[in-house]
């Protein structure tokens, strides 16, 4: 009888994307493998960006077990827009947060170095109306972490939790290396190196949410649904059917679905 060298690394299971992820990984080891081959595929395919940041914070919560998290990226004008989050709540609040220039994201994209409060009752003092602002929408820790290539900051990523708690070393090094690389998606599409065409895609990013909010409250109206449950089965509809999040946003918004089509999206998944 033969046995298994304990040195070998056996690699039978293997993703969509054809990489191979070693039989003794744990599972959320694999789950963080499948997330850096879903995100490193942006680099050498036509990606959406929106669904890239949603990628990035859906995979983020789930990773990183926190509450919710968003995204927020410098406009072409220098100001912050918030472009993905999890839950209308973190939505609310990183909107508060720009709006009030007060809170962890702001400092985090202005120093371009981690930024983040284990207690925002406690540091209520150094961020009071953003503290109190994630206190009435049920957050108690934040860390956010920039989205970054060398000097140039392009956002950050922020991570909400609704107990307070300091992200483990560990987790946050893992946070910014899915900021990087979806840094690095975002920067290096179709070799966008030169500032056009990064201003472009930005601008794309901004306006593709915006897209994706009137599908959602459209989709909401219609269902009887919060905005939360509306956003899970129009981005359920669109993985299933293999189509990118803006085109079947748009095609809601711009009425060129058809009716069975949005009650199709909106029956919930078996």
């Amino acid at each position: 009888m033969t046995t298994d060298n304990p040195d070998t690394v056996h690699t039978r299971d293997v993703t969509n994307h054809g990489a191979s992820v070693p039989d003794h990984a744990s599972t959320r080891d694999r789950q963080v493998w499948r997330t850096f081959v879903a995100l490193a595929d942006t680099l050498v395919a036509d990606f959406d960006i929106a669904d890239v940041l949603d990628l990035l914070t859906e995979r983020s919560v789930e990773l990183l077990e926190v509450s919710a998290a968003a995204v927020l990226l410098v406009a072409p004008t220098g100001g912050l827009e918030v472009v993905a989050s999890t839950s209308e709540r973190a939505e609310v609040l990183e909107l508060f947060a720009v709006r009030t220039d007060d809170g962890p994201c702001i400092d985090c994209v202005r120093g371009g170095s981690p930024v983040g409060s284990a207690d925002l009752v406690a540091d209520s003092q150094r961020w009071p109306r953003f503290a109190a602002a994630a206190h009435a929408c049920g957050f108690r820790s934040v860390h956010a972490v920039p989205l970054r290539r060398g000097t140039q900051v392009v956002g950050v990523l922020t991570l909400l939790g609704s107990d307070p708690g300091a992200l483990a070393d560990d987790d946050l090094g893992l946070g910014q290396a899915l900021a990087d690389i979806a840094t690095i998606a975002i920067l290096q599409h179709r070799a966008s190196e030169h500032r056009d065409e990064l201003t472009a895609q930005l601008q794309i990013a901004l306006d593709t949410r915006v897209v994706i909010e009137q599908a959602k409250g459209v989709l909401a109206q219609r269902g009887g649904l919060s905005m939360d449950a509306a956003f899970t089965r129009l981005r359920a509809h669109a993985r299933s059917h293999n189509q990118r999040l803006t085109d079947l946003a748009r095609a809601i918004t711009d009425s060129t679905a058809a009716t069975a089509d949005l009650d199709a999206i909106l029956t919930p998944p078996n």
